[in-house]
């Protein structure tokens, strides 16, 4: 490659009649890392994937994907990636190893039945390697989906909501395949619906609102963002002023009253603020405790806070 980014986009629009699918897609995705792609409904994420795998042109912009350009030379782009959309790619009508061994040769690999055994040793589909593909399990199709997309080990690994309606076992099997590329040097761009998963895989996130990116971060960065979420939760109503004074002084913001369940709220930036201290703090100014918390922020929260912000 000869960019410092396995994916760098720039500019990238596309409009379907009336509507702005992408209003300038600004990208960068080094090689080695995975980049979570997050966003609401009809934010442009799909979009986006359609058009950085050459599925759709676009009407403006331009990227690089594994050194070469997507407008250029988009068939030198396609044979440096490997795509995993939403949908199966894969033969029902075939067998696992049938599939594999179809993919191999139409991408001209070296050795086809050997690629096939490794991959469906890899995924753990070896037993299930000569029944027809019809006959697997979401969970099976998925990983066997994602194995044909490796057929030909490709720089940069498209990931379209992966593991939606899997089980936790499955998914674990596609999060540790995810690792592994990635480890061995293939940029991944992943979009999910799950941000757990995107909190476990992603070294960077990209949020994606209204065809544009919002923010992009690291997951410890987009969290630190909205702060450590402080609760407690007193014994006697009449203290909640109290509480919320100690919690001014602590955070220095406004604290939230929910008086039904006698509780106090505030987010805080401040990293050395700790449990011990809150409740001694409150102890001084004697506020009768009986339960506190610091919750870090997830990503989840992060996604509602730009959800939030969008609808406003």
């Amino acid at each position: 490659m000869t960019s410092t980014y396995a994916v760098l986009s720039e500019g990238l629009r596309k409009r379907f009649g009336e509507v702005d699918a992408l209003r300038g897609l600004d990208l960068a995705i080094a090689p080695g890392t995975v980049c979570g792609l997050l966003g609401p409904n009809g934010a442009g994420k799909t979009t986006a994937v359609r058009l950085l795998t050459t599925l759709l042109r676009p009407d403006a912009g331009s990227a690089r994907i594994a050194g070469h350009d997507l407008l250029r030379d988009p068939a030198a782009v396609r044979r440096h990636i490997g795509v995993t959309g939403q949908d199966a790619s894969v033969d029902g009508d075939l067998t696992g190893r049938q599939n594999l061994r179809l993919f191999a040769r139409l991408h001209r690999v070296r050795g086809p039945a050997e690629r096939a055994d490794e991959l469906l040793d890899r995924f753990g589909l070896t037993e299930a390697a000569d029944r027809p593909m019809s006959g697997y399990s979401g969970g099976m199709r998925r990983r066997l989906d994602l194995a044909a997309s490796l057929v030909r080990r490709p720089d940069v690994l498209f990931l379209d909501e992966p593991t939606t309606g899997l089980d936790p076992a499955s998914r674990g099997r596609i999060w540790e395949a995810v690792r592994e590329l990635a480890a061995a040097g293939t940029a991944v761009l992943l979009t999910t619906q799950y941000l757990e998963e995107a909190d476990q895989l992603a070294d960077d996130i990209a949020l994606m609102d209204r065809g544009r990116v919002a923010r992009t971060g690291s997951p410890a960065q987009l969290k630190a963002v909205l702060g450590t979420q402080i609760e407690v939760v007193v014994g006697d109503v009449d203290t909640m002023v109290d509480a919320a004074a100690v919690l001014d002084r602590l955070t220095g913001a406004e604290p939230s009253l929910d008086r039904e369940r006698r509780a106090v709220g505030a987010l805080t930036r401040d990293g050395t603020l700790t449990l011990p201290r809150l409740v001694r703090e409150l102890d001084a100014a004697g506020v009768p405790l009986v339960d506190a918390s610091l919750r870090p922020p997830t990503l989840d929260d992060v996604f509602l806070r730009l959800t939030e912000e969008r609808a406003a």
